[in-house]
C-alpha cells in the first residue's frame, strides 16, 4: 500500500485488486477535540465490501451501485464504455458549452498547486496525494493523451501518455471523481482561472451518461423517485397535500397565531420551492417562510403540482440528461400557474440548478425569472414590517457559506446584513464569504451514507467545517450553557452539519445547534410570546 506522500499518479493504474493507499493522518481539530479519544479512528473496509465493490482507490465506497466485472469480457467492456463516454466528453457536438473550459483546464495547468491549498480534503488529509484537486486531472490528462492522440499512441510514456487503462483504472477515477465536493475554490483560488472541479464532474457525467453507474442516493433514490414521484424524498401529490392540510395548525401551535398557506394561487407574484426535504426533516423552515411572507404581505404561492414543491435537482451533481428534465419541467409549473418569479427558499444547489443551469436551456423570452430569497428576506428584514427584537437572538451565531449560493453565484451580503440586525452576537466564520469551506456535504455526499461513505464525509470532507464552527466558538465552547447556533441557509449543508454534530456529540456536549436563517428571523419576532427556536423552547 502506497502511503499519501509517495503516491505517483501512474499508480492508479496499477491493476492488483488491492487497496491503493490509504488516508495515512488527519489535521488535529481545535479544541477541545484536540485531545486523546474525542473521535472515533478511521476504518477499513469490510471483507465483504471488497469482494463486491472497489475499494482498491482508498477503501472507501461511493458508487454503490458499481459491482466488480466478473469476467474479462465485462471487464473489457467496461473500459470500451468509458473511452465511448471520454470520446463524446471531447465533442463540441456532445458537450457544447463545457468542451472549451474544460480543455482549458487540461492543456494550461501550471501545477502551481494553488488548487491544492485551497482544498479542505486535501487540507483535511495532511496533504495526501491522492486528494490534490490536480491529481485526478493529471490522470484524465494523460489517458487522453494516450487514447486520443497521435504522439499518445506512438510515443506513450516518452510524451506523459503513461497511465494503462484497465477496469481498475476506470473504478479507481469513477471513486475518485467522487472524492471532490465539487465546490471549486479550487478553481476561485487559481491564477489562470482553471477549474479542477468541472474535472471531478465530467468524469461523473461519462459514469452515468455512459456507464450506467451514480451513486444510488443520488440518482435511484433521488433523480429518478423525483421524476417519478414529483419529489426526491418520494412525497407525491397527495402527500404534499396531506401535510399541507396539517401546515396550518403546526404554525398555529407553534407561534399561537393561524396562517393559512396559499397552494397554486394562479397570476401570484411568487412561486415560492423548497427543497422537499425541508417538509420532512426541518418543517419549521418553511413554516418561518409561510410566516415572514404572510407578515410582509407578499403576493406568493407554493405548487402541488409534479415537481413544483421540489426544488431539488441532484443531476446537478452527476447527469446533464437528468439535471435538464427536472429544470424544464420546474419551469413548465411556474408557467403554468402563470407567475411572475420563481423564489428559492434554503437550498443551495437548487439556486445554481435554477437561477444559473437553467438559463442554458431557454430562451429569455421563454424562461420565467428565478431569484434567490436572500435579497427578498433583506429587504422585508431592514424594511421594519416584521418589528423584530434581536435581543432576542442574544446568543452567540456563526454563519456558513453555501458553496452554490455564494462562491458561484456571488450572493454574499444579504445575509450577512439581515444576521447583523437580529444577532447581537453574530461572529464571521474564518475564512468566510466567497473564501468560505464547503460544509463537506457538497456535490450529494450529505446524502451518501451507503456502505463507509459516511466516514468519509464525517472525518473527512466535513472537517474542515467543523474545525471553523469549533474556532467561532472558542470564547464560549467551555460553557455548555451558552447555546450556540450555526446558521446553514441550505438544506444539504444543514443536512452535512447536522451529521457533524451529532458525529462529534457537539450538540450534548457543547449546546451548538444548527438551523436555517428564516428561523432567526422569526425567532426576532415581538408579535410571538414563545422562542420559535426549539432549543430554546426546551429551556423554558
Amino acid at each position: 500500500m502506497i502511503n499519501g506522500k509517495d503516491l505517483k499518479v501512474q499508480d492508479i493504474g496499477k491493476e492488483s485488486g488491492k487497496q491503493l493507499t490509504k488516508i495515512d493522518s488527519l489535521k488535529p481539530l481545535p479544541k477541545p477535540y484536540d485531545q486523546p479519544g474525542m473521535e472515533p479512528p478511521l476504518t477499513d473496509p469490510k471483507p465483504e465490501w471488497s469482494e463486491k465493490y472497489c475499494t482498491s482507490l482508498d477503501g472507501y465506497v461511493a458508487l454503490d451501485t458499481f459491482e466488480k466485472p466478473k469476467t474479462k469480457e465485462e471487464e473489457d467492456e467496461l473500459v470500451r464504455k468509458f473511452l465511448s463516454g471520454l470520446e463524446k466528453m471531447l465533442s463540441a457536438e456532445t458537450n457544447k458549452g463545457i468542451l472549451q473550459p474544460l480543455m482549458l483546464t487540461l492543456d494550461y495547468c501550471g501545477k502551481c498547486n494553488t488548487c491544492s491549498d485551497a482544498c479542505h480534503i486535501f487540507e483535511a488529509t495532511n496533504g495526501h496525494e491522492l486528494y490534490r484537486p490536480s491529481y485526478r486531472a493529471e490522470i484524465l490528462r494523460r489517458i487522453i493523451k494516450k487514447y486520443f492522440t497521435k504522439s499518445g499512441k506512438l510515443l506513450g510514456p516518452l510524451v506523459g501518455a503513461d497511465i494503462d487503462l484497465n477496469w481498475e483504472t476506470v473504478a479507481r477515477l469513477g471513486e475518485l471523481a467522487y472524492r471532490c465536493n465539487l465546490c471549486r475554490r479550487c478553481a476561485q483560488t487559481c491564477p489562470l482561472g482553471l477549474d479542477n472541479g468541472m474535472i471531478a464532474r465530467e468524469i461523473r457525467k461519462i459514469f452515468s451518461q455512459e456507464m450506467g453507474i451514480a451513486p444510488k442516493p443520488l440518482h435511484e433514490n433521488g433523480t429518478v423517485k423525483q421524476l417519478a414521484t414529483g419529489s426526491s424524498t418520494g412525497m407525491n401529490k397527495a402527500a404534499f397535500m396531506d401535510i399541507m392540510e396539517f401546515h396550518a395548525d403546526d404554525i398555529e401551535e407553534m407561534v399561537g397565531v393561524r396562517y393559512d398557506v396559499p397552494i397554486d394561487k394562479e397570476g401570484a407574484d411568487i412561486l415560492l420551492i423548497h427543497n422537499a426535504g425541508e417538509f420532512m426533516a426541518w418543517p419549521q423552515n418553511p413554516i418561518a417562510f409561510t410566516i415572514i411572507f404572510e407578515e410582509a404581505g407578499l403576493n406568493w404561492t407554493l405548487s402541488s403540482d409534479f415537481i413544483g414543491y421540489d426544488s431539488v435537482n441532484y443531476g446537478l451533481f452527476y447527469d446533464d440528461g437528468q439535471a435538464r428534465k427536472i429544470a424544464l419541467r420546474q419551469q413548465e409549473v411556474a408557467k403554468k400557474l402563470g407567475v411572475k418569479k420563481i423564489v428559492i427558499a434554503e437550498c443551495g444547489h437548487a439556486h445554481k440548478a435554477s437561477a444559473v443551469y437553467a438559463d442554458r436551456l431557454t430562451s429569455a423570452e421563454q424562461k420565467i425569472p428565478v431569484e434567490s430569497y436572500l435579497p427578498l428576506l433583506r429587504d422585508i428584514v431592514l424594511s421594519g414590517k416584521l418589528d423584530l427584537d434581536p435581543m432576542r437572538n442574544n446568543f452567540p451565531v456563526t454563519l456558513h457559506d453555501p458553496c452554490n449560493i455564494v462562491r458561484q453565484m456571488g450572493i454574499v451580503k444579504p445575509q450577512r446584513e439581515i444576521l447583523k440586525a437580529i444577532c447581537p452576537q453574530f461572529r464571521e466564520m474564518t475564512p468566510h464569504g466567497v473564501n468560505n469551506y464547503c460544509c463537506g456535504g457538497g456535490s450529494g455526499f450529505a446524502i451518501m451514507n451507503a456502505l463507509n461513505f459516511g466516514e468519509f464525509r464525517n472525518k473527512v470532507s466535513t472537517r474542515k467545517k467543523f474545525e471553523q464552527i469549533l474556532n467561532a466558538f472558542q470564547d464560549t465552547i467551555d460553557d455548555p450553557s451558552i447555546p450556540k447556533y450555526v446558521c446553514a441557509p441550505c438544506s444539504n449543508c444543514k443536512g452535512a452539519i447536522r451529521d457533524i454534530l451529532e458525529f462529534y456529540e457537539a450538540t450534548e456536549k457543547y449546546n451548538i445547534h444548527y438551523d436555517g436563517l428564516v428561523e432567526l428571523v422569526v425567532n426576532a419576532m415581538r408579535k410571538f410570546d414563545r422562542p420559535f427556536l426549539e432549543f430554546l423552547r426546551n429551556e423554558e
